[in-house]
């Protein structure tokens, strides 16, 4: 039985600062139609742009997850992320009057809270799954962090954190299921150690910190100066002194906390991948970006897996969308080296192009005039140039601008490609463009059989 989308029944307006801007927020989060994800807006810009949260719009990771589109940003928003998706919220729309989500006491707790008041309504359609089919790894080698997800007919966590401290050393969490979420994970705050305070305010960060929504962590004995510095940074009238510890000697929820919260935050930026997933998920000293880093690889893979090798259909009678004196104005590339004849259809992510290849072509010469054979590189090219078309078309000035390889991965040969084919060619984009960079993954169809697939990576540069 297929489990079903859910939205909430109700509206919730929850408020409270910012834990790096100070900045008091108050936030709506509101039901929404079915596939519409989670979503913010920013109500206290005139625009009111809308970011989708998902790990495509992540931008920085630096003491919280970011989400940026357009230059409009919203902040810390991993304790939210993980409170919805542990809840079983698929679409909402989070309204918001500032850059920044409220931290609240440091937890995702009054998150949880305000969810189960305002309650689920499930919708119609069904919701979506990634389920894990062979173990993957993602690692960062110089710091020895590692998150591994192997397949399971579950989800499920294990988070394992080390900082080498006489107070907070090697701890581990375990979260078995969301049903576990609220009463294990939810309740634990975030962490810092008190090293990092003075560094992070002179960055202009944790304007809202306290000891109210974080846990400071005091590795060694706290004078009386240093003490009176942090209560005017925490504007509290004074802090107990402690020899080693947790500031103003407070107690923790649970005696792992700190690897709890991890945790949270895991959960938080995972949901980032849109997809709820079907893994057990194994965590070594994660943190924000390698999490981050993570959930936007399981995206490339996951619209990889969707975009199954079946061809796209082709009517001859058809007018194209480009033909080739279009294509000329739009790519630099002439004849004989122009290796796409026409272009059948493009949308802002995907880009459908056509060649004839015929015994004229000059390559066939020496390649082989026994058995004439489309060399695979030039199957490539072709797919580059189709390409080139998705990365350029938005361009008021697509002439000026051309596509030059960065990075070709993962290309598979499947069949010869020989005069008399119609080769079409589908390219996608893995991820949005970003700083002229385009990742796509082609592919080349004769009739209905795949002949050629790969990634392509390339840069978009301006001629000079």
């Amino acid at each position: 039985m297929q489990e079903r989308q859910h939205t909430l029944k109700s509206e919730i307006g929850l408020e409270g600062k910012g834990l790096h801007s100070g900045l008091n927020v108050r936030i709506a989060i509101c039901p929404a139609d079915e596939n519409h994800g989670i979503k913010f807006q920013r109500t206290d810009i005139a625009e009111q742009p809308v970011i989708e949260a998902i790990a495509d719009n992540v931008t920085a990771t630096s003491r919280g997850t970011t989400l940026e589109k357009n230059g409009v940003k919203v902040t810390t928003i991993e304790h939210l992320m993980a409170a919805l998706w542990a809840f079983g919220v698929d679409n909402a729309l989070i309204k918001i009057n500032a850059p920044e989500v409220p931290i609240m006491d440091g937890s995702a707790i009054k998150y949880i809270e305000a969810l189960r008041q305002a309650g689920l309504r499930e919708q119609a359609c069904e919701r979506y799954y990634y389920r894990v089919k062979e173990k993957v790894v993602f690692s960062d080698g110089e710091s020895g962090k590692e998150i591994v997800i192997h397949p399971d007919p579950d989800f499920s966590l294990n988070v394992t954190i080390d900082f080498a401290s006489k107070v907070l050393n090697t701890q581990s969490a375990r979260m078995k299921s969301f049903a576990d979420f609220e009463k294990e994970i939810a309740p634990c705050r975030t962490f810092v150690f008190l090293h990092e305070l003075e560094a992070l305010h002179k960055n202009n960060l944790i304007k809202g910190g306290d000891c109210e929504n974080a846990i400071v962590v005091v590795e060694n004995a706290v004078d009386n100066s240093e003490l009176q510095h942090l209560s005017e940074l925490f504007n509290k009238p004074s802090l107990e002194r402690v020899p080693e510890g947790y500031l103003d000697n407070l107690e923790l929820r649970f005696i792992n906390e700190p690897a709890r919260h991890k945790l949270l935050d895991l959960v938080g930026d995972l949901a980032l991948v849109g997809y709820r997933i079907k893994g057990a998920v194994i965590a070594f000293k994660p943190g924000h970006r390698l999490n981050t880093d993570a959930a936007k690889e399981l995206r490339r893979i996951i619209r990889k897996e969707l975009l199954k090798p079946s061809a796209p259909t082709y009517n001859p009678n058809e007018t194209p969308l480009y033909d080739v004196n279009r294509i000329m104005t739009i790519l630099p590339h002439r004849p004989p080296f122009l290796l796409v004849d026409r272009i059948l259809s493009r949308t802002d992510e995907c880009v459908i192009g056509l060649k004839n290849v015929t015994m004229n072509e000059p390559f066939f010469v020496g390649h082989f005039p026994a058995e004439p054979v489309m060399p695979g590189v030039l199957q490539i090219e072709a797919m580059a140039q189709v390409g080139g078309i998705l990365a350029l078309g938005n361009l008021p000035d697509p002439e000026k601008y051309s596509t030059y390889f960065v990075k070709i991965d993962k290309v598979k040969f499947k069949r010869k490609v020989v005069p008399g084919d119609t080769l079409i060619f589908k390219l996608t984009l893995i991820e949005p463009i970003r700083r002229g960079i385009v990742s796509m993954f082609g592919q080349v169809f004769v009739g209905e059989h795949l002949a050629t697939e790969g990634e392509l990576t390339a840069q978009i540069v301006k001629n000079k």
